[in-house]
């Protein structure tokens, strides 16, 4: 493990270099000879399955645009967390790429961004295209308004595939005598002292990053409550100190007894590769791992959305913006790119629902999901501080789960973070 990560760091560096010397500000304008706009632009290569991100829409929109745009992709292997990481550097060394995303991932880079005009303004753009603007739900629409009331990102469409729950493996589920996933947070727990008593470990968790399958499922917790549901809408709060954060700190205190040995200092790779493996019975996660499970364990596989019908989702996490570096047409062309998307994710969502809502398999239990009406909660990873994500969560979650602070003292790191990012700004 430890080696293959040092190769995947190595190779990371390797892209980064790549990324720095060809991709920031390349724009090349239309030339005489094709009339062709590139457009610049980065996309991921998943470090785990090797798959490129957005293959398939990069495909379409540049066979159908081929006369016109030409979108010029750099792919990197990378995580999530890299990739947002080294946007910051090629924001500071002024080498972004004309499409950017996972920008408003973090609040304040993202409010960074907007003050030092790094980011196009596409609200006349969206206003002015009736056949998009239909497309975007008005309910997602609204939530892209920044307090200036003008919209930095586009997000997909409907919010469908970014809605988060928990993946169980139905087989351990069994073998613990347990028939369903359980529809309250009692319950729950109670499930999940059920698999330890059978010798089966309920969680995959990490620690690493913003932890956030453990985070997941504090949150969800936490939101079941009304002032955890209005905690959890608000931005950049600023303390953690009362009822919702003490309990969002015990919660997580409390499912790390119910994980692997391997789930502290470890990134989402760890947490994945156990459920993946069958050592574990459940994993929180979003839609997107339903492509990430492996042909041995995905028949054993359900999905639900945690106790009491809700979900966590990110409007944020699945939206792209236009960076203002760029001349207009090729802005322009990354408008229309942004276009295509919603458009093909929209057509994406009707077909997904249409032929999965019976079906008997995991893509079956989201598309179930989805269509009861679930109760929707924001996801930390767009509402709370850098520093908090960044490093507190990292360094003091471990201590929490090993007993060497307190549930108090957590929270008292946690309105530390938010001391540091306001000196900070």
């Amino acid at each position: 493990m430890k080696n293959r990560k040092k190769l995947l760091l190595g190779l990371i560096g390797i892209c980064f270099c790549g990324i720095l010397s060809s991709c920031g500000v390349r724009e090349i304008e239309k030339t005489k000879e094709n009339k062709v706009i590139f457009i610049p632009v980065i996309f991921r290569v998943n470090p785990e399955t090797g798959e490129k991100d957005n293959e398939a829409l990069v495909k379409s929109f540049n066979e159908i645009y081929k006369d016109k745009y030409y979108l010029d992709v750099e792919w990197v292997m990378e995580t999530e967390e890299e990739y947002r990481t080294n946007l910051k550097k090629l924001n500071v060394a002024d080498k972004l790429p004309a499409i950017v995303f996972d920008v408003q991932i973090l609040p304040s880079f993202y409010k960074m961004m907007v003050e030092d005009g790094r980011l196009m303004d596409l609200s006349s753009y969206i206003e002015s295209d009736e056949e998009l603007k239909t497309a975007i739900e008005p309910q997602i629409l609204e939530s892209c308004k920044d307090s200036d009331g003008k919209i930095y990102f586009c997000p997909a469409g409907s919010a469908t595939f970014s809605y988060t729950g928990i993946f169980w493996n139905k087989e351990l589920f069994k073998k613990a005598g347990i028939e369903e996933f359980p529809k309250t947070w009692n319950e729950f727990w109670k499930v999940c002292d059920k698999l330890k008593e059978n010798n089966i470990i309920p969680l995959s968790l990490h620690t690493d990053g913003t932890g956030w399958s453990a985070m997941l499922i504090a949150t969800a917790e936490a939101a079941s409550t009304k002032a955890g549901k209005k905690f959890m809408e608000d931005t950049l709060p600023t303390s953690y100190n009362n009822k919702t954060g003490l309990r969002m700190a015990k919660t997580l205190k409390r499912m790390f007894q119910y994980t692997t040995e391997d789930a502290l200092h470890n990134d989402f790779d760890v947490a994945h590769e156990n459920f993946n493996d069958g050592k574990t019975a459940m994993l929180a996660n979003g839609y997107w791992q339903i492509e990430q499970l492996n042909e041995k364990i995905y028949d054993k596989v359900a999905f639900s959305f945690f106790p009491e019908n809700e979900t966590i989702f990110s409007v944020e996490q699945f939206s792209w913006s236009i960076t203002n570096t760029y001349s207009d047409e090729v802005k322009q062309g990354a408008m229309e790119f942004i276009k295509f998307r919603v458009l093909e994710q929209e057509k994406e969502r009707e077909e997904f629902l249409k032929s999965m809502i019976d079906k008997e398999d995991v893509r079956g239990d989201y598309a179930r999901a989805v269509s009861n009406n679930p109760t929707l909660i924001p996801s930390y990873q767009t509402k709370w501080n850098s520093i908090l994500q960044e490093e507190v969560i990292g360094e003091a979650l471990p201590q929490l789960a090993t007993g060497d602070i307190t549930p108090e003292q957590f929270v008292e790191r946690e309105d530390e973070s938010v001391i540091r990012y306001n000196m900070e700004q």
